[in-house]
């Protein structure tokens, strides 16, 4: 099983038999609560089912304790809560609409965009089999997306409100509701050429967006502010000491950096431009999840992060202020900033490709273009979650859910644009197929030679540094595509 079952079961049994004052602080086992309040409650109304399963998982001190009761219970929670997922889905359905209509069910719009959507592959293995809430969560954030689609802002604002305080990774995106928001809700008229209409804007509608944060934030954190205990749930929730990469980089731009100081690390070696005794034995391509320094290029700090992704989700949501189209401007905003968030945070985890891919979802419907771009996206971006399943069972069973999911990605919407273009062009296309040899030598020809003894990482590189390229040009293919279709509209508007 994977380490997921035990980090939620501890944290059953945390919320279940500690006091509030404790939850933050118990640390007999390694997985301590790192999640945002409405999540520890969430797990506390979960504890009180699960004593009816095993009431030994909800024992503190026992570490790695997995009893069938325990793994049922824990599985069928997750089959439970993404009734919200599918919920939020119908309600996503119901406001996108897809570029034409079809007298066949399955050539519809919605129902390929249902099925994106609810049989997502990374969605599926990362909850499913490896073992995590996120459908439950990205119900939320969809349920969100509806209501704002709806023009029901203040809805939509709770929604995602209560979802910071569920999951602190969505303040990825951010930006882009509290943009959007402002915009479209505390502005309610635009001049004739789209430009705001200063004196429409309404002090009534910023002060109930305020009033909602406010009491959301106070129902989450206030106890612990009572207690004095506020500094340690923030450290707990950003632990900065854990490195720039995870264990197993996500494929974005630091892997790419990481690969280019090993590479530089061992020319220079070579060249004996370096001395191998000043050299750290421990690197940042060790795969480990502590803080290193790099060896060639600078190393990189929180701050440098911040800045980088500060810097590139600027243009998003920039065009969405000043050049608004609406909830599908809202929507691209919010995939680039979730894309930009991924390439350039602190410790960014490889499950968090999610964050743009099922967004993706909703826009690759709607436009040819987008819809390229969601297969790169989405191939590359399930593709990178290969190393979570890492067992010789797992093995076929990944192989063929990703399979399945492929080719409907692109049947479907290769059908649903089949008087267009080509989704995909001959260099995009040669990018992905190479995935294919990649997963060969990892998984099957690695494992024979005797690299594994000395190099044990190098599958884990190979995967995180290609998939990074296929992820890196999708972004920015995205970006352009933004950005070109924005001033389009400018265009044809003057």
């Amino acid at each position: 099983y994977s380490t997921d079952f035990e980090v939620h079961r501890n944290w059953l049994a945390i919320t279940h038999n500690l006091p509030l004052s404790q939850w933050y602080y118990e640390a007999t086992s390694e997985w301590t609560l790192d999640y945002p309040p409405f999540f520890a409650w969430f797990e506390y109304a979960l504890s009180h089912i699960a004593k009816y399963f095993d009431p030994q998982m909800l024992v503190v001190e026992n570490l790695n304790y997995a009893s069938r009761a325990t793994i049922f219970f824990q599985r069928l929670s997750v089959i439970f809560t993404d009734t919200l997922f599918i919920y939020a889905v119908h309600e996503c359905c119901r406001c996108i609409n897809g570029k034409r209509a079809a007298k066949d069910i399955l050539e519809k719009p919605t129902f390929i965009l249902a099925v994106l959507l609810l049989w997502n592959f990374g969605l599926l293995i990362v909850d499913h089999i490896h073992f995590q809430y996120n459908g439950f969560l990205f119900g939320l954030m969809f349920l969100s997306v509806a209501r704002l689609y709806q023009k029901r802002y203040l809805e939509g604002a709770l929604l995602f409100a209560v979802l910071l305080h569920f999951k602190h990774i969505y303040i990825y995106v951010a930006p882009a509701y509290g943009i959007y928001l402002l915009r479209s809700y505390c502005f309610t008229a635009n001049n004739a050429d789209g430009s705001l209409k200063w004196r429409s804007f309404s002090f009534l509608h910023v002060t109930l967006l305020g009033l909602i944060v406010c009491l959301v934030s106070a129902l989450s954190l206030g106890p612990f502010l009572v207690l004095g205990q506020l500094p340690q749930v923030v450290s707990r929730l950003f632990p900065f000491k854990r490195g720039l990469c995870h264990a197993y980089w996500a494929p974005n731009f630091w892997a790419l950096y990481n690969a280019m100081d090993k590479a530089l690390t061992i020319l220079g070696l070579k060249c004996n431009f370096l001395d191998s005794t000043k050299i750290p034995k421990a690197s940042m391509t060790g795969g480990l999840v502590q803080e290193f320094e790099h060896t060639v290029l600078p190393s990189v700090t929180p701050l440098a992060t911040l800045i980088c992704t500060s810097i590139a989700i600027l243009p998003s949501v920039f065009c969405l202020w000043f050049k608004p189209q609406g909830p599908r401007g809202f929507l691209q905003c919010l995939v680039l900033c979730a894309l930009s968030s991924f390439m350039f945070g602190w410790h960014v985890h490889e499950k968090a490709i999610l964050l743009a891919i099922l967004p993706l979802s909703l826009l690759s419907i709607q436009r040819a273009k987008d819809a390229g771009i969601y297969l790169i996206l989405a191939t590359t971006g399930h593709f990178s979650l290969f190393p979570l399943l890492f067992t010789p069972p797992e093995l076929p069973i990944k192989i063929l859910l990703m399979l399945l999911f492929t080719v409907y990605s692109f049947s479907s919407l290769k059908s649903l644009f089949r008087r267009e273009k080509p989704l995909l062009n001959w260099l995009e296309t040669i990018y992905l197929i190479q995935l294919v040899p990649l997963e060969i030598f990892c998984e099957i020809i690695f494992p024979l030679t005797s690299w594994k003894q000395h190099f044990p990482f190098i599958p884990l590189l190979l995967t995180s540094v290609y998939c990074a390229l296929g992820i890196t040009y999708a972004w920015l293919k995205l970006y352009i595509s933004v950005l070109t279709e924005r001033t389009s509209v400018r265009q044809k508007a003057e």
